[in-house]
């Protein structure tokens, strides 16, 4: 499937709802985060924002959060949900690539969503809008050691409308080594257990481009849904799922680039793979095929 089909899934009404089930950061994450944060700048600017699940928990520690999200109906679920209607958060529905954000920022965050991104025409916008001591951190969040990976791997990859997936593949590190990123340093939270009824746990799979129902048939999402629960069923008590979630966070600055007729090929996270024409200072081009991994929100 393609790219642009399977991004377009996030701005589904069903998809957006379904976000509310997906399991929360870890409330070390947010510690980092703020610590990150430079001098007295206390201003976020939080991309491919979703429903905020960043943005609205930062927005009670820092003067004011700009979150960027594409997706309408992701915004609308947001303002909904605990902290999305507070003064000092800012929704702005727009692609990240061309946001009007303002700067500076002391700090900027992309939880699970740059790999959606044009990474240079992304990181370029957001070199020029980092306060100058201030980082880019990039969050992502996994699920622990679960007992039924394995068995959940067989059914993802089933269903999925991706080919590829590479659990142990890194974007910032693969930024880096394109020349895009510097990164300044790195944290990972300890694992801490997340409990829910296992059909919440079940649905939260639907919030991701590669498992959306609405890229499914009823009857296909029905026996995902079935296939899931019969993974679990071991590990439920009383209808309940508990389980640990980690949350990483990398951070640096990007790299500003000069282009002379050079040809790149970035690998990003999930599949995705970019392929980028340069001439003459600017991007004459690219082709995309993300991929989203439906193995944890992403």
């Amino acid at each position: 499937m393609s790219s642009r089909r399977l991004a377009a899934s996030f701005r589904h009404a069903g998809v957006a709802a379904a976000y509310a089930y997906r399991p929360p950061y870890p409330a070390e994450l947010f510690d980092t985060l703020e610590e990150l944060i430079v001098d007295e700048l206390r201003a976020v600017l939080d991309i491919g924002a979703g429903d905020g699940a960043l943005a609205r928990p930062l927005a009670e520690r820092v003067d004011r959060v700009d979150a960027v999200e594409i997706s309408a109906a992701m915004v609308d679920a947001g303002r909904r949900r605990p902290g999305g209607q507070r003064s000092n958060l800012v929704w702005l529905v727009e692609p990240a690539e061309r946001m009007t954000a303002c700067g500076p920022y002391g700090l900027v965050t992309a939880g699970a969503s740059l790999h959606w991104m044009d990474p240079t025409t992304t990181l370029d916008r957001i070199d020029r809008l980092l306060a100058p001591s201030a980082v880019l951190a990039v969050v992502d969040q996994r699920y622990h050691q679960l007992p039924w990976q394995d068995a959940l791997i067989e059914v993802i990859v089933a269903h999925t409308r991706n080919s590829t997936y590479d659990p142990g593949f890194s974007l910032p590190d693969a930024l880096a080594k394109q020349g895009l990123f510097d990164i300044h340093g790195r944290s990972e939270t300890g694992p801490v257990t997340f409990t829910q009824p296992v059909r919440d746990y079940i649905e939260q799979f639907h919030s991701t481009a590669s498992l959306a129902r609405e890229l499914m048939s009823a009857d296909e999402a029905t026996r995902f849904d079935d296939k899931v629960a019969a993974v679990v069923r071991e590990y439920e008590q009383d209808g309940q799922l508990s389980f640990p979630i980690t949350a990483s966070v990398v951070w640096g600055r990007p790299i500003e680039r000069a282009c002379n007729n050079v040809s790149s090929t970035i690998l990003l996270t999930r599949g995705t793979t970019y392929s980028q024409q340069w001439q003459s200072g600017c991007k004459a081009g690219f082709t995309a095929s993300r991929q989203d991994d439906g193995l944890m929100p992403g």
